[in-house]
């Protein structure tokens, strides 16, 4: 596949199909991905690569852990006292804490993406319980059968995060390259615990996020891609300009 066309065919999948994609084919992709540039060749981050029974029982384990999150966020100051003092299971024990309140300049376009994503699911603004089980499909990384988790350096700080978002990206399009889906999710950062059960990861690796992988299922919600920002939007000017 040409490079440009690869780039341009990406986008984030929400619905997988369940056949397994093989061992050498994630081996072959992490491989590529592993050619990323980084910080003084330092490769500040290391990667949990759940598949099988590994990834079944995160798969459960965080789709449970969320739904009583949901539970405290719906019960109320009271209600999320109490889950702290019992250190209930939807206390988040990840190592980032996730983004709640979006800057004024960037949640415009936050919003128009979230508008259109649960447009094509079908839900609608005021349904609360359609949203929160739209949100809860995350923890079940929308069926795909293979889930990497990436966890950065806290030693080299935000250069761990830059490093493996370079990473993350030649991830994707290898493996749209190789004819499969993926979906980056910030929201597997939220539980570190169920991940610590499953692989022997270093105290100093901070769990920054995952990313689903496997076949793209055809159904509507593959097909939402928000427009994306265009090059001159980015650009600073000039001063005095």
């Amino acid at each position: 596949m040409e490079f440009l066309e690869t780039l341009k065919q990406r986008h984030s999948v929400r619905a997988f199909d369940p056949k397994p994609v093989p061992s050498e084919v994630l081996e072959r992709l992490l491989q590529q991905a592993a050619l990323s540039p980084s910080w003084s060749n330092t490769h500040p981050y290391r990667i949990a690569l759940a598949t099988g029974d590994v990834l079944e029982n995160l798969r459960s384990e965080l789709y449970e852990r969320f739904q009583e999150t949901i539970k405290l966020q719906r019960g109320g100051k009271l209600a999320q006292i109490k889950g702290l003092l019992t250190r209930s299971k939807g206390i988040p024990d990840g190592d980032v804490k996730p983004v709640v309140n979006y800057p004024k300049d960037l949640q415009a376009r936050r919003v128009e993406c979230g508008k259109g994503l649960y447009g094509v699911l079908g839900v609608a603004r005021n349904d609360l319980k359609a949203r929160d089980q739209a949100m809860a499909e995350n923890f079940r990384m929308f069926g795909a059968p293979a889930a990497a988790f990436v966890f950065v350096h806290e030693g080299v700080g935000i250069y761990s995060a830059l490093d493996a978002g370079i990473f993350l990206q030649s991830l994707m399009l290898a493996a749209t390259n190789e004819g499969l889906g993926t979906c980056a999710q910030g929201a597997l950062g939220l539980f570190r615990s169920p991940l610590d059960k499953h692989f022997d990861i270093p105290k100093q690796y901070n769990l920054l996020c995952g990313v689903a992988i496997g076949y793209e299922l055809d159904v509507p919600v593959n097909k939402f891609q928000p427009e994306k920002i265009a090059a001159n939007e980015l650009m600073l000017p000039k001063r005095g300009g």
